[in-house]
């Protein structure tokens, strides 16, 4: 039982049907979907960016909106995808007995959470690049480097999607995903510098920060939407993808533990 548990996943292109029931049942409530995704972070933007903002000098060269947008836009990647890994995979998994009835056909579970894991990266990055598209119409982005940006939006939804499914996997019903927003992804949001610089909060802080996905999204993010091309990029690019891959794995490995008992 234990070799099952652990076994690394054996992937194929099977998963894309997964993702594809996904989308055309999305696809009924797309709209009122995507205006849910985009309310918040516009609130945010333009709450702060205009109401703070007018009190504030420039942060970094730029007008505190246009700061504030650099991070709204992985920001608000990361809420999709986590919402998406969690919420919304939990009804599947449990409430619609979805994966039940997949599990059924002739499919693996890594199909399933591999499905899962792309298809929430896909809403989520839906809902990065209509934040970026938003922003750069205003003006608050340079349409520069603006195609470079996906990238960045994709590794994030990755990043935060394994994450998610993992929290999932642990999760006995719908109330235990308000610990992990509160404990995880709202001070996650907070110090990684989509708000204001790190170089403000206490070293130990910007230590915790920098061992965060979303801080490294930032860093990729702001200055590709100034303009100009980041420093560390690598660095920058390979802790997302660290975070998606071990992610995934360790999601697959909970819910092995939970569904082939």
């Amino acid at each position: 039982m234990n070799a099952r548990l652990f076994a690394l996943p054996a992937l194929s292109m099977r998963f894309v049907h997964i993702w594809r029931r996904n989308l055309l049942v999305w696809r009924k409530l797309a709209i009122p979907s995507m205006l849910g995704n985009l309310a918040d972070p516009m609130i945010f933007l333009f709450g702060l960016g205009y109401g703070l903002g007018a009190m504030m000098p420039a942060v970094q060269g730029v007008p505190y909106i246009a700061f504030l947008a650099g991070g709204m836009v992985v920001s608000s990647t990361m809420y999709a995808a986590t919402f998406e890994a969690m919420y919304s995979a939990f009804s599947r998994m449990h409430q619609q007995k979805t994966w039940e009835g997949i599990l059924n056909a002739p499919i693996l579970l890594e199909d399933v959470v591999l499905g899962e894991l792309v298809w929430a990266t896909t809403k989520a990055t839906l809902s990065g690049v209509c934040i970026l598209a938003v922003v750069t119409v205003l003006g608050f982005a340079s349409p520069k480097f603006v195609l470079a940006l996906l990238p960045v939006i994709v590794l994030t939804g990755l990043a935060f999607a394994a994450l998610g499914l993992a929290m999932n996997a642990l999760a006995p019903n719908y109330d235990f995903f308000m610990y992990y927003f509160t404990l995880v992804i709202t001070p996650t949001s907070l110090i990684s510098g989509v708000f204001f610089p790190i170089d403000q909060l206490p070293a130990v802080l910007q230590g915790a920060a920098a061992a965060m996905p979303l801080y490294h999204a930032v860093a990729l993010a702001r200055p590709l939407m100034f303009g100009e091309w980041p420093q560390d990029i690598l660095l920058h690019l390979a802790v997302p993808v660290v975070y998606a891959a071990v992610g995934f794995y360790v999601a697959l490995v909970l819910t092995r533990r939970r569904l082939l008992k």
